[in-house]
C-alpha cells in the first residue's frame, strides 16, 4: 500500500518525497541499490518453510540433544548481591554421588571477558566480567563455581553442598543510588560507578534558544522499570570435546554464533580454528542472547577438560534472576517551543542502568550511546544538547532488548509533545504535525541523515482511523458518563540495519556491519545458500528463500537456508539491531544475482550466442532472447558445470557458487510508524484495559506481509508488557523482588488487543531488496502510545505519570484525587 492508496490522508501527503532543498540540512543519499526488482513471491504470505518441522514436533532445540556420555551442568549462584568472596569449598560437593566434577575460577583458569569502547578514560571504564567470580560477588545470581554430574538430580545436590562464605557489602540498588555521594563501589576501577559518560552532542543556540522561547519550555522525567526479555526458550549449551579433529564443538542458544567462538576461544586461550560453534532451532532471543554468557564459556570449559559432552539448561529461576536484563533508564529532557508549537532545542539527560558488567561485545554504552545519537526521533531539532551515562549496580548485567534505548527516549520525547501541546493550548497530533520531518532526505541536528520515510502520512492516517471509527466521540460521551477514555499517539522511526559506519562512530573496538553469503546451485537445480544472520523465530527459512527464488526465478521450495554454523559460515555477525533482511537478505540477494550471471554466462557459452543475448526466465532456465525457443534448464547447466566440466568455458571454473557481501552504508535505514492507542481506566481498580490498537508501519518492501505482521504484534505485546506489567525490582540488599511468574507480570492474551496494522511503503533505496527492517519497530512505540493514552484519559486529574510500567495503585490515586 503506498500513500496515495490510503483514505483519509492529506492532499499534500507525498509518497514520491519531496527533492532536498526545503527545511533543515539535507544529505546526500547512498549509491542506489534497490532496483526495483519484484516477482512472483517477495510480497507474498506463503506458507513458512520452518512450520512443518516446529509444529509436528521435529524441532530441535539445545535441550533435546542427547550425546553418549552427556555430562550435566549447573552453577553455584551467589546468594547476595555485593560482598567479598572469604572463602569457596566444593570439597563436599565433590563427595556427591553423580558428581563428576567441581570446579571454581582458579580451577578454570580461564581469561575474562572485556568489553571495550575506543574511548579516553574520561569517557569510558572497561570492566572485567570472570567466567566464574572470584573475590568478590556483584549481583545475585552471579555464578561463582561449576558442578559437573552425571545426571541433573545430583548437579542440584551438589550446587548444595557448596559452602560459600561472603564478607557482605552495602550493594548499589538504583541509577540514584549509584551516583550519590559516599555510595558503595561496584567496580574499584569506576570509584564513581560510572562506566560512560559521554556528551555526544552540545550545538550552538542552546541555551539561546531556551532563553528565547516564545512558547513554552517543558521539562519532563521519565524512567523505565528493569525487564527481562523472555525468551520462550531459557539460555544453554551443550559443549563436547573431537579428539579426532581437536576441536571443541559449542551447540548453544545464541543469536551471535561467531561471537560466541571468538570469545570462548579467548577465554581458553586457544586457537579459533579449535573452537566450532552451531545453533540448532531456537526459542526467541529477543536481544538477550546477543550477547556473550559466561556460563557457555565455563560448559566449554568443563567438556575440553573432561573430554565428554556438557550440557547446561537455564532454569526459569536463573532465567529471571541472574540472566541478562534490560531497560532501566532515567530521563531528564528539557524542551523550548515557540508560539507555533515548533521545537527549537532539546537538551537531555540520560542515566543508563547497566548492571554489573559490561556486555560483551556491545559494552555499557550500548544504551546511552544510541538514546543519544538518536533522541530527536523523527522531529525537526534546531539545537540539541545531551548528556549519557552508564552507571553500574549490583544487579544483573543488562543486554540489548528488542528495541534497545529505542522504547526509552521515545517516550521521553514524546512526553515533551504531549506537554507541549498542554501548554500551547494545541492539539497534541497537530504539535506533532508541524514539527515531524516530512522532505527527505535529512540530515539533522545529530549528524543522522534520515532516509526517505513517511513520517506525517503515518501520523495522520493513524489520527484519521480513530476519528473515523468515531472514538473521539466515545471519549467525549464517556467523559459524559463518568468514565475514563484516553487518546495516545505516538509516532516514530526505527534505525534499523545499522552498518558498519554506524557502529564506528560509537567507537567500538569491536565493530558489526557487513554480512556475507555464499550459494551454491547442485545437479539439479535445487540450491543452498549461507547467511550469517541467525534465526530466532523470524522466518529466515522462508524470507531468505523468497528473496533467492526471485532473483533466480525458482520455487522457494528449491532453495534452503543454512545458518548458525561457525564452519560452514565464513563469518557473520548474527541478527539483531533488525538487520537480517537489511543486510543478511542485501547479501543473499547480491549472491543469488551473482550465481544468475553466471548461469546465463555458461549458458551463452553452450547455446553458441552472445552473453548479452541470454537471461533467466523465471522459470528455472536460461532463454535465447532472439530465439526464445533456445532454452537450458538449471539442470541442464548444472548437468555441465559438475558432471561435464570439459564444455564449461575455458576461464569458467566447474561450480556453480557465488558469494557475496553487504554493509548499509552511511547512517542505515529507517522504518517508521505511528502507534495510536484508546484505553480505559476502571475508576474502583485503577487498571488500564486496552480497547483500540491501531498500528501505521512503513518497512519498506515487505518481504511475507505476515510475517511483517506478526513481529509488529509480537512487538506491540512486549511494549504493553514494559507500559503495564513487567518489573524486576530490588530491594535495599539488592535481592531481586521476582524469581518466578507469580511475582515478575507477564501478560496474557487476555491483557493484549486487538491490533490492527496498515503497511505504508517507502522502499530503501540502498538495500538490495529494498527492505527497512520490521523486527523492534512494535517494541519501540507502544510504551509512549500506552502512556499518553493513560494521561489523557487521566486529563481531568491534574495528574501526569512519566513513569512505566503503570502501575493500577498510582491511575486509582490519580482518579480519587490522592497526590
Amino acid at each position: 500500500m503506498t500513500a496515495t492508496d490510503v483514505p483519509g490522508l492529506p492532499a499534500d501527503a507525498d509518497p514520491d518525497r519531496p527533492e532536498p532543498g526545503g527545511e533543515g540540512d539535507h544529505g546526500t543519499p547512498a549509491e542506489p541499490r534497490f532496483d526495483g526488482h519484484r516477482g512472483r513471491w517477495v510480497g507474498a504470505s506463503i506458507p513458512r518453510h520452518e512450520d512443518p518441522r516446529l509444529l509436528t514436533g521435529r524441532g530441535r532445540f539445545v535441550d533435546d540433544i542427547a550425546l553418549t556420555g552427556m555430562l550435566h551442568a549447573g552453577f553455584v549462584r551467589a546468594t547476595v548481591a555485593h560482598a567479598r568472596v572469604t572463602e569457596l569449598d566444593l570439597s563436599a560437593v565433590r563427595e556427591v554421588p553423580g558428581v563428576v566434577a567441581a570446579y571454581d575460577a582458579a580451577d578454570l583458569a580461564l581469561g575474562d571477558i572485556v568489553a571495550i569502547l575506543d574511548r579516553p578514560a574520561e569517557e569510558f571504564t572497561p570492566t572485567a566480567m570472570p567466567v566464574l567470580a572470584r573475590d568478590k560477588v556483584r549481583f545475585v545470581g552471579e555464578p561463582v563455581a561449576l558442578v559437573v554430574a552425571r545426571d541433573p538430580y545430583a548437579v542440584e545436590d551438589g550446587i548444595e553442598a557448596a559452602r560459600v562464605s561472603y564478607d557482605v557489602l552495602e550493594a548499589v540498588n538504583s541509577s540514584d543510588g549509584a551516583l550519590a555521594e559516599g555510595a558503595p563501589v561496584v567496580h574499584d576501577e569506576a570509584p564513581d560507578n560510572v562506566l560512560l559518560d559521554v556528551s555526544m552532542f552540545d550545538t550552538p543556540g542552546v541555551d539561546e534558544a531556551f532563553a528565547d522561547a516564545g512558547g513554552c519550555v517543558v521539562e519532563v522525567e521519565t524512567r523505565s522499570g528493569r525487564q527481562n526479555a523472555l525468551p520462550l526458550e531459557t539460555r544453554g549449551a551443550v559443549a563436547s570435546w573431537d579428539a579426532r579433529d581437536d576441536q571443541l564443538l559449542v551447540q548453544t542458544t545464541t543469536q551471535v554464533p561467531h561471537q560466541v567462538r571468538t570469545m570462548v576461544a579467548r577465554c581458553l586461550g586457544v586457537p579459533e580454528r579449535t573452537v566450532r560453534v552451531t545453533v540448532p532451532d531456537m526459542g526467541g532471543g529477543f536481544g538477550q542472547k546477543c550477547v556473550v554468557g559466561r556460563e557457555e564459556i565455563a560448559v566449554a570449559a568443563a567438556a575440553q577438560r573432561l573430554h565428554r559432552p556438557v550440557k547446561w539448561i537455564e532454569d526459569r529461576r536463573e532465567a529471571l534472576t541472574a540472566g541478562f536484563l534490560a531497560r532501566e533508564q532515567h530521563y531528564r529532557t528539557r524542551a523550548a517551543f515557540d508560539g507555533d508549537g515548533h521545537i527549537t532545542a532539546l537538551d537531555v539527560d540520560i542515566v543508563c542502568d547497566m548492571g554489573a558488567y559490561s556486555c560483551y561485545p556491545f559494552t555499557a554504552g550500548i544504551e546511552p550511546l544510541m538514546a543519544s545519537a538518536e533522541m530527536p526521533s523523527v522531529y525537526r531539532v534546531p539545537a540539541y544538547r545531551v548528556r549519557g551515562r552508564a552507571i553500574t549496580s549490583n544487579k544483573a548485567p543488562t543486554a540489548p532488548y528488542r528495541g534497545v534505548s529505542r522504547p526509552q527516549y521515545v517516550v521521553a520525547i514524546e512526553r515533551v509533545m504531549e506537554r507541549a501541546a498542554r501548554a500551547l493550548g494545541l492539539d497534541p497530533v497537530e504539535v506533532r504535525r508541524r514539527n515531524v520531518i516530512t522532505q527527505f532526505p535529512y540530515t539533522g541536528v545529530n549528524g543522522v541523515t534520515y532516509d526517505p520515510g513517511t513520517y506525517r502520512e503515518s501520523l495522520d492516517l493513524a489520527e484519521a482511523i480513530l476519528r473515523d471509527e468515531g472514538w473521539y466521540d466515545e471519549r467525549d460521551r464517556a467523559a459524559a458518563a463518568g468514565r475514563h477514555l484516553g487518546i495516545g499517539y505516538c509516532c516514530f522511526s526505527e534505525r534499523t540495519g545499522y552498518g558498519s559506519e554506524a557502529f564506528a562512530k560509537r567507537k567500538m573496538t569491536v565493530v558489526p556491519g557487513f554480512d556475507l553469503s555464499e550459494i551454491r546451485m547442485d545437479t539439479t537445480g535445487a540450491v543452498v545458500v549461507t547467511s550469517g544472520t541467525m534465526n530466532h523465530g523470524q522466518s529466515h527459512e522462508t524470507t531468505f528463500a523468497q528473496i533467492v527464488a526471485d532473483r533466480l526465478g525458482i520455487d522457494t521450495a528449491r532453495v534452503k537456508l543454512r545458518q548458525g554454523d561457525t564452519e560452514r559460515i565464513a563469518y557473520g555477525w548474527g541478527t539483531f539491531a533488525s538487520r537480517s533482511v537489511t543486510i543478511g537478505g542485501s547479501a543473499v540477494a547480491l549472491a543469488s544475482e551473482r550465481l544468475g550471471e553466471l548461469l546465463c554466462r555458461i549458458a551463452a557459452h553452450l547455446l553458441e550466442t552472445r552473453p548479452e543475448n541470454v537471461a533467466l526466465d523465471g522459470d528455472g532456465g536460461v532463454v535465447q532472447l532472439d530465439d526464445p525457443d533456445r532454452r537450458l534448464s538449471y539442470s541442464d547447466i548444472a548437468d555441465v558445470a559438475y558432471l561435464r566440466s570439459h564444455l564449461l568455458p575455458k576461464d569458467v571454473e566447474p561450480t556453480l557458487t557465488a558469494t557475496a557481501s553487504f554493509d548499509v552504508p552511511g547512517d542505515g535505514t529507517f522504518s517508521n510508524a505511528t502507534h495510536a492507542v484508546v484505553v480505559e481506566a476502571d475508576a474502583g481498580t485503577g487498571q488500564i484495559r486496552i480497547l483500540r490498537y491501531a498500528c501505521v508501519e512503513d518497512c519498506g518492501v515487505v518481504i511475507h506481509p505476515q510475517v511483517v505482521e506478526g513481529q509488529c504484534r509480537g512487538g506491540i505485546a512486549q511494549g504493553i508488557a514494559g507500559a503495564l506489567f513487567e518489573e524486576v525490582t530490588y530491594d535495599a540488599q539488592g535481592e531481586p523482588s521476582a524469581a518466578s511468574f507469580i511475582d515478575y507480570l507477564v501478560p496474557t492474551a487476555t491483557e493484549i488487543p486487538d491490533i490492527s496494522i496498515a503497511h505504508l511503503e517507502t522502499p530503501c533505496a540502498f538495500t538490495a531488496n529494498g527492505a527497512k527492517g520490521a523486527g523492534e519497530g512494535g517494541t519501540i512505540g507502544a510504551p509512549a502510545a500506552v502512556l499518553n493514552a493513560v494521561n489523557d484519559a487521566l486529563r481531568d486529574t491534574g495528574v501526569e505519570l512519566d513513569t512505566t510500567p503503570i502501575h493500577p495503585a498510582t491511575v486509582l490515586d490519580a482518579l480519587e484525587g490522592r497526590p
